[in-house]
């Protein structure tokens, strides 16, 4: 009995020992100086690197780490279940001989130019990740100067890849767009820090055709679009994706959908935004290559020194990226759009003269559909007048869908929207610095108009301050505009019927409704 005991005891010890090795196990982690990686600033390591990488995916997936030093490598391509982590007083640098990076499932972007190069890359993996308070420097201008021009690396590439974790890092001097996330799904991206500046196309975050994406705590500074969301390509959309608590600047837009825009773009939420100091746009709304854009929400977002706060354009450019799987699609959709709760303030000068707080415009045949905007706060310099006021803004079907290619002036100063259907504007506030007689709000070729508990200064000598050009179905409502003119709401156009107009506080106007 007593050695049955004994033997049932060591039994359920060694059962015990196994369960516990098996629960403690984890992924290994390998030193890659332990490989033969040199941490001198000089020596390309990307052999070693790769051949570390390729070893530890193969024996089940680890942790690559580089330990404090300077490591400089070509193209490294992370493979299924490798994550690279980065020590603090680590900078991972791009080889500036531009012979070391690789062609990696090859486009072209919205102006026509061939690119795929990466410096750090996955493709077709699983449950990969970049993490740490290391540093990843593209070193672009000086692949450039080294004769890097007709390829231009992007420093992060992701394509057709699940599970993506990339954390903590600084992404720093991309020779093109800093990171893309092509076709991939399940990507999680925190406390991110990217600054690139100096060189064409620098964007930030570029989400390509990905769903399932999480971004949070992240800090931008950028030559181009700073949070971009694009479709290369009409076989996957952009879905699912969720942005929260970032910080914006750069020197074209802070929030941007397209220009590429192929695939649809649906049930994105972005919030808790700070963007300042950009050049050429806060938030830009873009279909122009086919793409239905559905179920979008942005709220909660302060723009500081922006030009034109917000635009939203429906195109028909109808450009092909992957020409070898790819053809030309149709005239996408924009409709189901929410922004609320932005304040804003527009930089003295603009693309436009006078500047012009929001742009909404679809093409004709093809409205823009249920777009809300809802308390939205915008500070403008002014300047309009009666001149600007009755200015005819081109329709540019097929260009490029920049701001610039409505200007340089638009004939309302708060918010202009044309071909649209189903549009609410609540809670609007708008403030001058200077004089402007433009109205405050102008629709042309609409359907269901609401404009609804809005604050709106009203320069002397304005011919109206809300003008209705082709409008079918309207109702303005309490709105409180003070300031002299000749009318509150004008109405034009063969098409314009059933306009209503009531409980609105318009002291010095002299016409409630002129027809």
């Amino acid at each position: 009995m007593n050695r049955k005991f004994c033997f049932l005891k060591l039994l359920f010890a060694g059962f015990l020992f196994v369960s516990q090795t098996t629960l403690t196990a984890g992924p290994k982690i390998y030193n890659v100086l332990d490989f033969g990686v040199v941490a001198d600033g000089h020596t390309v390591n990307t052999t070693a690197i790769q051949k570390l990488i390729d070893d530890c995916s193969a024996k089940g997936g680890g942790t690559v780490f580089f330990p404090e030093g300077k490591f400089v490598s070509g193209t490294i391509l992370i493979k299924d279940g490798v994550t690279l982590s980065l020590g603090e007083n680590v900078e991972l640098m791009g080889s500036t001989d531009i012979a070391d990076y690789q062609l990696v499932d090859p486009f072209r972007t919205g102006n026509g130019a061939p690119m795929g190069y990466c410096f750090i890359g996955a493709v077709d993996a699983k449950n990969v990740g970049i993490i740490g308070k290391g540093t990843i420097n593209g070193r672009g201008k000086e692949v450039l100067e080294s004769g890097g021009r007709g390829k231009r690396p992007f420093l992060l590439r992701i394509v057709r890849c699940n599970g993506v974790v990339v954390k903590g890092v600084r992404l720093i001097n991309s020779t093109a767009w800093t990171t893309h996330f092509f076709a991939s799904r399940n990507i999680n991206i925190e406390d991110v820090y990217i600054n690139s500046r100096g060189l064409g196309n620098n964007d930030g975050f570029d989400i390509d055709c990905s769903q399932d994406v999480k971004i949070t705590n992240c800090e931008v500074d950028t030559g181009d679009d700073a949070l971009c969301f694009k479709t290369t390509w009409s076989k996957m959309s952009c879905k699912n994706i969720v942005v929260k608590g970032m910080r914006l600047t750069s020197n074209h837009a802070g929030i941007k959908f397209g220009t590429e825009s192929m695939a649809p773009f649906e049930n994105i939420k972005i919030s808790d935004v700070y963007i300042y100091d950009t050049n050429n746009g806060g938030i830009k709304i873009n279909s122009v290559d086919g793409a239905q854009i559905r179920n979008v929400e942005i709220s909660d977002v302060v723009m500081d020194n922006v030009r034109t706060p917000i635009l939203l354009r429906l195109g028909s450019r109808l450009n092909v990226f992957r020409r070898d799987s790819d053809t030309k699609q149709e005239t996408g959709v924009i409709e189901n759009v929410t922004i609320r709760n932005v304040k804003a303030r527009s930089a003295a000068e603009t693309q436009l003269n006078p500047p012009t707080g929001v742009l909404i415009t679809g093409v004709p045949g093809h409205p823009i559909k249920n777009l809300t905007l809802e308390n939205i706060e915008i500070s403008l310099p002014g300047g309009g007048t009666l001149e600007n006021s009755h200015h005819e803004v081109p329709e540019a079907v097929a260009e490029y869908p920049e701001v610039r290619a409505f200007g340089p002036t638009i004939p309302a100063y708060g918010i202009w929207a044309r071909h649209i259907e189903d549009l609410k504007l609540k809670k609007i506030s708008l403030t001058l610095a200077n004089s402007d007689v433009r109205p405050a709000f102008i629709v042309q070729d609409g359907k269901n108009i609401e404009i609804s508990n809005s604050r709106i200064p009203v320069s002397s000598g304005s011919e109206s301050v809300i003008r209705f050009e082709d409008v079918a179905g309207a109702v303005v409502k309490g709105i409180k505009a003070e300031g002299a003119a000749s009318a509150f709401v004008k109405v034009e156009g063969a098409k314009s019927c059933n306009v209503i107009v009531k409980q609105n506080r318009i002291s010095g106007i002299e016409k409630e409704l002129e027809n």
